[in-house]
């Protein structure tokens, strides 16, 4: 029995891969929405404790939850897993997400919270639908994530690290390790070469001589307005040393 059973079940996933095969992209979603308990409680179809709604997004109470006041977060479209989602969509349901746990925190007077996505299957997906899970969180409530620490090798996180980079189309290697070897030596020069010329632009108006002879009143006012001018001209090559320091320091 237990045989019949599995072949009907692969004969049924054949049967079905043939109709998902022929039908366009907006049946398929259709056909999926029908399937969604999820999108027959955003419709409303299905009964649920709804805690905050717009035209995108919908949030309401989980019916099993891991702690009292856990949250699903969903997008009104109906997305499977998170790469169908446009990222408008996406950054709207974290923020949505954020104001969420914000609310919990001062409404359920809890410590922290879990903001937990299930992206697909292996990662324990079980609803047809994208969702966030937001989980407060209080001392000792005896709710554990434990997440093993495992060790690798330097070969294997390096090839793991190239793999990724490749996958996004960059090389880190080319764009990422030479910036420094060939940007802060030339930007230090110029620092240096602007430090260095500070002393004589002060060591140049300081000349007591003259100063003992007889000079004349417009000679003083002259030399206060050339120190004024010196001044004004060394602030300005602070302002850009300052500025060319906050640049190889990574500032904005």
């Amino acid at each position: 029995m237990a045989q019949q059973s599995q072949q009907l079940n692969e004969e049924q996933i054949k049967a079905l891969q043939e109709k998902l095969k022929n039908m366009s992209p907006e049946e398929l979603k259709e056909f999926q929405k029908k399937q969604c308990i999820f999108c027959q409680i955003i419709s409303g179809s299905v009964q649920s404790r709804k805690i905050y709604e717009d035209e995108h997004v919908l949030a309401v109470l989980d019916i099993n939850p891991a702690n009292p006041g856990h949250i699903l977060v969903m997008p009104r479209d109906h997305y499977s897993i998170m790469p169908q989602i446009p990222v408008e969509e996406i950054e709207h349901l974290f923020l949505v997400t954020k104001m969420l746990s914000n609310a919990s925190l001062r409404a359920l007077e809890v410590q922290g919270s879990n903001i937990i996505v299930a992206n697909g299957v292996a990662a324990g997906q079980r609803a047809q639908h994208f969702m966030i899970h937001l989980i407060p969180r209080k001392e000792n409530d005896k709710l554990e994530f434990e997440v093993p620490q495992k060790t690798l090798s330097e070969q294997e996180l390096q090839k793991i690290q190239e793999m990724l980079s490749e996958n996004l189309g960059k090389k880190i290697e080319e764009k990422e390790r030479p910036m420094p070897v060939q940007l802060m030596p030339k930007r230090k020069e110029i620092v240096e070469a602007e430090f260095e010329e500070k002393p004589k632009e002060k060591t140049k108006p300081i000349t007591k001589k003259p100063i003992k002879k007889s000079v004349k009143e417009p000679e003083i006012k002259s030399s206060k307005k050339s120190k004024q001018k010196t001044a004004k001209k060394q602030s300005k090559n602070n302002e850009a040393n300052l500025d060319d320091i906050a640049k190889m320091l990574g500032a904005k």
